[in-house]
């Protein structure tokens, strides 16, 4: 089976919003440094919903996308009670893995902390095995939000 790569565009994103709860503070009132990778998987999470692709969707397919990578850069503190926004950018590549960046801004739009996550597929049927080439249901999902011409 043929599968065309050209894309038309290059990222899809979704914003989200979380309050910073106590537990995910330390003893100053801060935010946790941790505590980004749990906002970064809110966002992919809504990033999921919204636009058809969540781990429930991919489950159905018997799949499952561990991360592989992460990183976060942090620039200004977020504290208890903050309204966080969280952009997630999905970052279209030809390889069998799922790209995210992230943008958490507070409730003053001042940009907080960024990071990117790598994600691959697994068989989450059989033996856990790495897909090699992206599942066809990911190529489908592609052409559906316009990342592929049909």
């Amino acid at each position: 089976m043929k599968r065309k790569t050209q894309s038309r565009q290059k990222e899809i994103t979704h914003t989200s919003e979380v309050r910073v709860r106590f537990v995910e503070t330390d003893p100053l009132g801060i935010v946790w440094h941790g505590n980004y990778i749990q906002y970064f998987e809110d966002g992919r999470e809504a990033f999921g919903r919204h636009h058809g692709i969540s781990y429930l969707d991919q489950k159905e397919f018997g799949f499952a996308t561990p991360i592989v990578k992460s990183s976060t850069d942090h620039k200004l503190p977020l504290r208890y009670g903050d309204m966080a926004t969280i952009k997630t950018i999905y970052v279209d590549s030809p390889a069998a893995k799922m790209v995210f960046r992230y943008e958490v801004y507070n409730q003053n739009k001042e940009l907080v902390c960024t990071g990117e996550t790598v994600q691959v597929f697994v068989d989450n049927i059989g033996d856990g095995d790495l897909a090699l080439t992206a599942p066809d249901f990911f190529m489908d999902w592609k052409k559906r939000v316009g990342l592929l011409d049909d």
